[in-house]
């Protein structure tokens, strides 16, 4: 948030009035006018201060994972209802929002500004999982999941999935050691519902 200084004019007034006191031997400095002018000129200018800018609302873990990112576009987007009907049905799991947040990252290397990648923080398992997509096709496709915690050798097994893949635990994901099993299907389940959302609210449409 940026802080605005204003100016003040007391000293400058103050100086006015000494200057008034010595060409005058008989009219006495106006001491509480000088003070009243100068809290009026500081009160209008403090209103016509441009207003603060609103915090930035992106996560600091999606900042940590898209470090080449110099900017963030928020998304806030409702998934239609029949959209989750149809996650639901797949996932066999509730999708835990109806609004959806996503996080566009942005570089201005060289002097244009270029996506790189777009990020979405969800829970699972008591924990913060970020998971970065790409585009591929037209379609968002997994680049990277993250989560505090949990093995690196399980979380790199998701890279390149989209809204088509099963998340199957124990067939396209396998369990990795220092992973149980409740927490691997939690995960898998998450990201799954994050990634057929996203594919409904950003991705092109196309035949199955």
């Amino acid at each position: 948030m940026k802080i605005i200084t204003v100016l003040s004019i007391a000293g400058i007034s103050l100086l006015a009035g000494v200057a008034g006191a010595c060409s005058s031997d008989t009219a006495p400095s106006n001491t509480a006018g000088t003070n009243r002018a100068a809290t009026t000129a500081n009160t209008a200018a403090a209103n016509t201060a441009a207003p603060a800018k609103a915090d930035d609302e992106t996560p600091a873990l999606i900042k940590a994972a898209l470090p080449d990112a110099q900017s963030f576009t928020t998304q806030h987007k409702d998934i239609p209802k029949e959209a989750i009907t149809d996650i639901e049905k797949d996932t066999g799991a509730k999708v835990p929002d109806t609004d959806h947040h996503s996080y566009l990252a942005f570089s201005t290397a060289g002097g244009k500004r270029t996506q790189v990648g777009a990020a979405t923080v969800v829970k699972a398992a008591g924990k913060d999982i970020v998971i970065i997509y790409d585009s591929k096709d037209g379609s968002p496709a997994i680049r990277e999941v993250r989560a505090e915690g949990v093995s690196p050798e399980f979380l790199k097994q998701f890279a390149g999935k989209g809204h088509d893949d099963m998340f199957s635990v124990g067939n396209d994901i396998k369990v990795a050691v220092g992973v149980d099993d409740a927490t691997a299907k939690a995960i898998a389940q998450a990201v799954r519902i994050d990634s057929m959302s996203m594919q409904t609210l950003y991705g092109s449409a196309h035949a199955h």
